[in-house]
């Protein structure tokens, strides 16, 4: 089983996930899970399509945000942004390790005006760094109050 980390009220982030830990997820109150990761990283990773069908099967909505070697762009920026503002609950974002659903969650909340302390603070103490998106994270807040 895969372990939460709680980024705020409201998202988790975690490492890769099994489709037998869909039960937990919705056991916490997940109702939304966000794939970070794209398909084929590792041959013993589940598929999207693996985790899409736990997910709906379970009654969870999934979305697939991948985030490859290439990094983040704008568009996975907006994509978690809307996928967080449109969850009707709980959100549980995953990919290798969670620090690239950490780092994209980091970039949304800077985005939608978030104190770049308070979410550095929140990703410490789940456990991840946002160091390498930090810069961004500021200038996204700073861009977020003018």
């Amino acid at each position: 089983m895969s372990a939460f980390r709680r980024l705020s009220d409201t998202v988790f982030a975690s490492p890769q996930i099994a489709p037998g830990d869909i039960a937990a997820a919705k056991a916490a109150g997940i109702t939304l899970v966000v794939n970070n990761r794209p398909d084929g990283e590792a041959d013993d990773q589940p598929s999207g399509a693996e985790i899409e069908a736990a997910a709906r099967e379970a009654g969870l909505d999934y979305r697939a945000i991948p985030v490859g070697g290439s990094g983040f762009g704008e568009a996975q920026v907006d994509a978690m942004a809307e996928a967080l503002d449109s969850a009707e609950g709980a959100v549980l974002a995953y990919c290798r390790s969670g620090t690239r659903s950490t780092l994209l969650w980091s970039l949304a909340q800077a985005r939608a005006g978030g104190d770049p302390e308070e979410i550095a603070a929140a990703a410490a103490a789940a456990g991840y760094d946002i160091a390498p998106v930090r810069p961004a994270v500021d200038m996204l807040a700073a861009r977020a109050r003018s």
